[in-house]
């Protein structure tokens, strides 16, 4: 199960997962053009320097979708050749939609006969969490894993993460961000997971007592949390156990997610980073 296979990977390699963003800046950074063959050079460079160092890499599908086809083609390369490395990718799309619409994105980035197939992806229950059935139920038949967004570190979005639904789910408040939480929970229990069950969520690191204060554990969701928002956005090691505390942390339930902090490093520079960085996170108290 696709939970499983995360969870083993955290146990070997730490639980650090970088995000591929090609800002230009970065671009730039690596002597390397704004063009779609920079791209290309910066994530393929990115998953062969990080193979072996960390859990999972997470393309940014956005990074690539603004060079257009080229782009695209580079992200087929990128997902191609985390597959080579045995590397897990959590391809970030936050995609969300309804009924034919939210089958043909599942498929796009499901299905292992998708050339945008990742072994994960990131979606957005906004429009209602049963409208991603589609993407549950073609994670199921893969063997792929979901992570839906719950409650994320932008100031935007506590306006409707943090609403009340005048509904409680049981253990996780009245909260949209709560009944999300626990929606996710209840899917992972129907699927009878062993260890940490295929679907996960997606709660920023920077958050602090967030969660607690709307009335919900997210480590409560049987199933791993990518948590961004380490290493140049502030937060680190205690800032996790803030959010999560030691035992989801220690269980290896939660997916540190950092991209500048090891990007910057350079090309160079990228592995001992975030060998670096790893290694704080495994420092828990």
């Amino acid at each position: 199960m696709f939970g499983a296979r995360l969870q083993a990977a955290m146990d070997e390699h730490g639980p650090l997962c970088v995000g591929i963003d090609p800002h230009d800046h970065l671009l730039e950074a690596w002597s390397l053009p704004r063009t779609a063959a920079g791209l290309r050079e910066f994530s393929l460079r990115t998953v062969t320097e990080l193979a072996g160092n960390v859990a999972a890499v997470k393309p940014q599908s956005a990074f690539y979708e603004q060079y257009g086809s080229a782009g695209v083609a580079v992200l087929e390369e990128t997902l191609a050749a985390c597959r080579e490395h045995d590397l897990i990718s959590v391809l970030d799309i936050k995609r969300g939609d309804i009924g034919s619409t939210m089958g043909a994105y599942a498929r796009a980035y499901l299905d292992p006969a998708s050339a945008l197939a990742a072994d994960s992806i990131t979606v957005s229950p906004y429009l209602g969490f049963g409208a991603l059935d589609p993407a549950f139920e073609l994670a199921n038949a893969h063997d792929r894993g979901v992570f839906v967004l719950a409650l994320t570190s932008n100031p935007e979005g506590a306006e409707v993460q943090h609403a009340k639904c005048g509904e409680s789910v049981e253990g996780f408040g009245d909260s949209v961000a709560g009944t999300i939480v626990g929606q996710v929970a209840a899917r992972n229990s129907s699927e009878s997971a062993q260890g940490l069950g295929r679907f996960g969520l997606v709660v920023g690191a920077t958050i602090g007592s967030g969660a607690r204060e709307l009335g919900f554990d997210p480590s409560a969701c049987g199933g791993p949390i990518l948590a961004p928002g380490v290493g140049a956005q502030g937060a680190g090691i205690s800032e996790l156990i803030d959010v999560f505390g030691t035992d989801a942390i220690a269980a290896n339930q939660i997916l540190a997610t950092t991209s500048r902090a090891v990007l910057s490093a350079g090309a160079d520079g990228v592995r001992a980073a975030a060998r670096s960085l790893n290694e704080s996170l495994t420092q828990v108290g």
